[in-house]
């Protein structure tokens, strides 16, 4: 490609001299007259390399590079001064401003090029190592994303992308694979008793144990604290998965020794068939977790295949699923305000809705119950659209008392996102609320976006020509990358709380997470971290230059009145951190 050389020169004759020289040298030149068009330009068409007379009126060369080098795009395009002035203080000036090179006038046809071609060269040399070190970065990351700190073993992450590899392309390949999902029986409770490190030690001990019990061809995945899935490659006959389910069972039987201590736990186990049980891994997971629950409601330490019987759900479920229909209209739901903070200045910058359900009778129902049958049910949909509605409507109540720059953060369901008339529904909220777009964040999970990427793309895009902010949520625990974000037009990225938690004592995460904040940086995204509950990871996220946080140690989730008052009493994260380090100061004194 033919390098881009921007010439600000304010004598014409020099300027088109120089110009007619380059061009026939085989570059591509661009002409100023002065440094302020000149800035403007180098804005405009990134030039490889940038040529500068010094003295010029208004904007001299000084003035051009300080402005190029505060500008982080523009900052590391090689400078070369051109000037009539010899004296040191003059070339000591330019070069602590950043300048690469002077040239003195006058200069020789051969002297211009030469120090032309030294700067591309060096240029070059730098990108090409940058570029390096970049990929390796990223394959580092991709590995560090894709398995599991504790045990070495692939992590969910992997999951989609091994049964995609595995599963038959040809609907007439009649090829079965099992999942089993394997629970670990009274597991808090030893956590509980003899702590994380005795835990951390169990979890090797299984992950090994598990590990031997199946062929080469088969996977085993560590999913999450006490949770594993197997993966059996093209298996012949059920009783292919029974042996394997009998030997993991009995692989049991031996206590773990740890630390001189013998501890003994068994497993539950859930079998879900493909393509009996379901045609794609989000099915088979949900089968063989039922499969799996249903085996500890019958004492642990046992098997059990999936049957269409456990998909019917148990009565409270079929309770809690007719209580949610009439949830809205008897006012049952809230929605709640976490606030987001501004690393920075410290200041409240806007807040998450999130949604709470204060049942009559069964008090406060976790999301993580009512959101999953709702989802199922298509009652999300109106209960997106509730909170949605009533989120603007309290921003803007917050906006008309003053706070007028607040934006607020509402989460979105792949069943809202997938709507055909989602957008014009999310106008019409806007219109009726009286809400500007610019106040309203929309945040998404990643496995909303993966499964048809040229249909998100499109719908992302006309949400963005609102005016709105779009999010990714919970990032790094789905199913997606690196490779995926960048293909989305997203302005924030948040980095889901599990990465954060504890991030002092674990070096794994820490890693990912400075990893995931300079990847999002050089994609120019905003870096929200979730879950920051203590001084050293609210230290960590500053230190790391992540944009905002939102978490217990500055708020809980606070209802519209109890975030109406934190806004008029002040409060702020610099505040906080005053007072946390008196606290700390007389510790260390008592």
């Amino acid at each position: 490609m033919t390098k881009k050389i921007l010439v600000i020169e304010d004598e014409d004759q020099v300027l088109e001299n120089i110009l007619e020289l380059l061009e026939a040298e085989g570059w591509n030149p661009i002409g100023a007259e002065n440094g302020s068009i000149g800035i403007d330009l180098a804005k405009a068409n990134k030039p490889d390399l940038i040529l500068c007379d010094v003295m010029m009126p208004g904007c001299d060369g000084y003035g051009v590079l300080s402005k190029l080098r505060q500008d982080s795009a523009l900052a590391g395009i090689p400078f070369i001064f051109l000037t009539a002035k010899a004296a040191k203080t003059d070339f000591r000036q330019g070069m602590e401003l950043g300048a690469d090179d002077y040239l003195t006038k006058p200069f020789t046809r051969s002297e211009l090029l030469g120090a032309i071609a030294t700067r591309l060269k060096k240029r070059e040399v730098v990108q090409e190592s940058y570029s390096s070190e970049l990929k390796q970065a990223k394959q580092q990351l991709n590995y560090w994303m894709h398995h599991d700190s504790l045990t070495g073993l692939p992590n969910r992450l992997s999951l989609r992308e091994k049964f995609k590899q595995i599963k038959p392309t040809d609907s007439k390949d009649k090829k079965t694979i099992a999942i089993l999902c394997l629970g670990l029986d009274r597991f808090d409770q030893i956590n509980d008793s003899l702590g994380h490190g005795f835990s951390d030690l169990l979890l090797k001990g299984v992950a090994e144990r598990i590990a031997a019990c199946v062929g080469n061809n088969d996977t085993v995945i560590r999913f999450n604290a006490d949770r594993f899935i197997i993966i059996l490659d093209d298996i012949e006959h059920k009783k292919d998965a029974i042996e394997v389910c009998e030997k993991l069972v009995n692989s049991f039987v031996q206590t773990f020794t740890l630390k001189n201590q013998e501890i003994f736990i068994t497993a539950s186990i859930g079998v879900a068939i493909y393509p009996r049980d379901g045609s794609n891994i989000d099915q088979l997971l949900d089968r063989a977790n039922k499969a799996m629950f249903q085996s500890k409601q019958q004492g642990g330490n046992q098997y059990q295949f999936y049957s269409a019987v456990l998909s019917i759900g148990s009565l409270d479920r079929v309770a809690l699923q007719t209580s949610l229909h009439y949830a809205l209209e008897r006012q049952e739901l809230q929605v709640y305000y976490q606030p987001k903070v501004n690393l920075t200045t410290g200041q409240i910058m806007g807040a998450e809705a999130l949604l709470r359900w204060y049942h009559p009778e069964r008090g406060i129902i976790s999301p993580g119950r009512f959101i999953p049958i709702a989802e199922e049910t298509g009652l999300i949909i109106p209960i997106g659209e509730w909170v949605l509605q009533t989120a603007c409507q309290q921003l803007k109540q917050l906006h008309n008392i003053g706070f007028y720059s607040l934006q607020i953060a509402v989460n979105i369901s792949a069943r809202q996102f997938t709507q055909v008339d989602f957008r014009q529904k999310l106008v019409k909220i806007l219109n009726t609320t009286n809400l500007h777009p610019q106040f309203l964040e929309l945040e998404l999970t990643e496995s909303m976006l993966v499964q048809n990427t040229e249909v998100a793309i499109r719908r992302l895009n006309a949400l963005k020509a609102l005016g709105l902010t779009i999010a990714i949520d919970d990032f790094g625990t789905g199913y997606s990358s690196l490779s995926y974000l960048q293909q989305f037009p997203f302005d924030i990225l948040k980095i889901d709380q599990c990465f954060i938690r504890n991030i002092s004592e674990n070096s794994h995460n820490a890693a990912i997470t400075k990893a995931i904040i300079e990847m999002a940086k050089k994609m120019e995204l905003k870096i929200i971290a979730e879950g920051v509950e203590t001084k050293e990871e609210l230290e960590f996220v500053c230190q790391n230059q992540c944009d905002m946080m939102q978490g217990y140690i500055f708020s809980q989730p606070l209802s519209a009145k109890e975030f109406k008052e934190l806004l008029i009493s002040g409060k702020s994260l610099m505040m906080l951190r005053s007072l946390k380090n008196q606290e700390s100061k007389v510790k260390s004194q008592n």
